[in-house]
């Protein structure tokens, strides 16, 4: 181990990551083994796993026997569910660690970019440099076809530099900030809190919204390195299941909506911009998802959710119902309904997102 190294373990842990685990058994051990052995099972990583209230399978017992194997790298936590929310919170509670990233049960991480990736985080805390947030790439590993997308930041980043959201460049459709992109300093989570609600998928929403305007430096560290599977039938982010919980994405977005006025409360133009096109694309999808949905309160509950923007952000609601997107997904009279379906399975085809 390097002197460097040495002397951060002295001081603490460097990142931890939390994995929150529902009936986790048959993949976590995957999950975890990838960052044991990406960081060669150096002594200033934490991995904080979280059983929430699993109950048909053995993911508390796997939980225990792993932390029992590695006390000084690994926490697990039990307790009752409360869905993925809930897991997120528990594992930032006990993190340690100067950094924080979340890593699902079912996915993994690719232990070369690892090991850059802690090179780089080891350097700022030794160096006492305080980046807020450091983005690295994501890999769609799809089911269908066995093949891959990566979702790189390459004309939206500078590259390598510690950077502020004035030097940020446009982000398209395939590029947002999603949660396996990033890595918070803890305290930057924890300052104001996560308005995480309990028993409501989609989550890793807000989780990649409501802290940005806290950070005041970002780095853009160009390796691949989480990878997730996508295209599994029983995915959250399967369209079936997504249309099926369109209340869940509501309830989501009408939090993030409430986080700010993005005007009046962002500062820098350029992350203005970036929230106000997140912010759209999480109204867009209500309002797909909605008419997609065979429930008959679906478009109800969507046009409710426009009008509650309306009351609470003219700016807003403009910016989301007037744009390009929202006039999309917002076609009038059934003919204008299945237009927008149809640019969905557009953009679908194109960007593959589930």
């Amino acid at each position: 181990m390097s002197e460097l190294q040495r002397t951060e373990h002295i001081e603490g842990k460097t990142i931890t990551f939390g994995i929150p685990c529902y009936n986790s058994a048959d993949y976590m051990d995957h999950c975890i083994s990838s960052i044991l052995e990406g960081s060669e099972y150096a002594d200033d990583i934490q991995i904080v796993i979280v059983d929430d209230g699993s109950q048909k399978d053995t993911t508390p017992q796997k939980a225990d026997e792993w932390a029992e194997r590695y006390p000084n790298l690994i926490k697990a936590v039990h307790q009752e569910n409360g869905g993925h929310g809930m897991g997120i919170l528990a594992a930032l509670r006990e993190a340690d660690g100067a950094y924080f990233k979340i890593v699902d049960s079912d996915d993994w991480v690719d232990g070369a970019a690892l090991a850059e990736l802690l090179e780089k985080l080891r350097r700022f805390v030794f160096l006492a440099l305080p980046v807020d947030l450091v983005i690295t790439n994501y890999v769609h590993e799809h089911v269908a076809d066995g093949k891959q997308s990566i979702v790189d930041f390459r004309y939206a980043l500078p590259r390598n530099k510690v950077i502020g959201w004035d030097k940020i460049g446009s982000f398209n459709m395939a590029q947002y900030l999603l949660m396996h992109a990033l890595c918070y300093r803890t305290e930057i989570l924890r300052q104001g809190g996560l308005p995480l609600p309990a028993h409501t998928f989609y989550v890793d929403n807000i989780y990649a919204y409501v802290p940005l305007p806290r950070c005041r430096s970002l780095y853009y560290l160009d390796v691949d390195l989480y990878r997730y599977f996508i295209g599994r039938e029983d995915q959250s982010v399967n369209e079936s299941i997504m249309v099926s919980r369109v209340d869940q994405h509501i309830r989501v977005t009408r939090i993030m909506m409430h986080a700010y006025h993005i005007h009046d409360d962002v500062e820098q133009p350029r992350l203005r911009r970036y929230m106000y096109n997140y912010f759209t694309l999480m109204m867009a999808a209500a309002s797909v998802y909605s008419r997609i949905s065979d429930k008959p309160n679906a478009m109800d509950e969507c046009e409710a959710l426009w009008d509650e923007l309306k009351a609470y952000d003219d700016r807003m609601y403009r910016r989301a119902r007037h744009g390009a997107m929202g006039v999309a997904t917002n076609l009038p009279t059934d003919v204008g309904r299945k237009t927008t379906i149809g640019i969905y399975r557009v953009a679908q085809r194109l960007y593959r997102f589930n």
